[in-house]
């Protein structure tokens, strides 16, 4: 029986000897982190709901890829870590289980980081998966001692987990979002959309009935700031290193 990643390095070899080239499938939860990754050769498949998004990837590995790479945003767990720190993970654990990352990549992405001034926030360590929204202090600390991730999203181990049924290379990329001592207000997920995209109505209402929220939210949306800065400058220092495309 040939294996999965054996059938999928004759795929990978198969396309180069016919002189095209597989695209790399990033994965994220929301519009503005595909719009950060897209780029040539990389194939964006987004959705803050886990079937959408799981029902998009596997049509999209269907189609043929070089790796999976998570890519986003995500909760801080581990007290130390800042808005705007990054995280190369080393495995992603959750609810469908734990998926290691593939070591090389994941070494690539840590070593094409390092060498920009991201360097002094990059973290490797455990992802944490969950199925919901982690937005409490106390919450995101019973995580953190329970499994001892650095970081947690929603996407990472659906992508996980589809790299691994079709035996593709897996690596995630991560900038924190909201710290792990931060609870968020609730206005600050109102308005998140299935598809990822965000609407401004159910945040308004969400501030016309409870406007103490307006003083968090702006300290959330200064995180973001931070966060969203640090994922343009790592998109900027992979794509430049050539480390978003997975040795085979």
């Amino acid at each position: 029986m040939v294996s999965t990643s054996t059938r999928f390095t004759q795929s990978v070899l198969s396309s180069q000897a016919a002189g095209g080239r597989l695209p790399v499938i990033a994965v994220t939860g929301m519009a503005f982190e595909a719009r950060i990754v897209r780029g040539e050769g990389i194939e964006v498949v987004y959705a803050a709901r886990a079937d959408l998004l799981e029902r998009a990837l596997s049509a999209a590995v269907a189609r043929g890829c070089a790796g999976i790479v998570s890519f986003g945003t995500a909760g801080g767990l581990a007290p130390g870590l800042e808005p705007g720190a990054v995280i190369v993970a080393d495995a992603v654990e959750g609810p469908l289980g734990r998926f290691a990352t593939d070591s090389r990549w994941s070494e690539r992405l840590a070593a094409a980081l390092a060498a920009t001034p991201l360097g002094a926030r990059l973290h490797r360590g455990l992802l944490a998966g969950v199925t919901a929204p982690l937005t409490g202090a106390d919450d995101k600390a019973a995580l953190h001692r329970s499994s001892g991730a650095l970081a947690v999203d929603m996407e990472s181990h659906v992508a996980g987990a589809i790299a691994a049924a079709h035996g593709v290379p897996f690596a995630v990329c991560r900038a924190i979002v909201d710290p792990a001592w931060r609870t968020l207000p609730s206005a600050a997920t109102a308005g998140l959309r299935d598809d990822g995209s965000t609407a401004i109505a159910p945040i308004l209402r969400e501030l016309l009935k409870q406007p103490s929220q307006l003083g968090p939210l702006l300290r959330v949306a200064a995180d973001a700031r931070a966060a969203r800065t640090a994922l343009v400058q790592a998109r900027h220092a992979l794509g430049a290193a050539g480390a978003l495309q997975p040795t085979v």
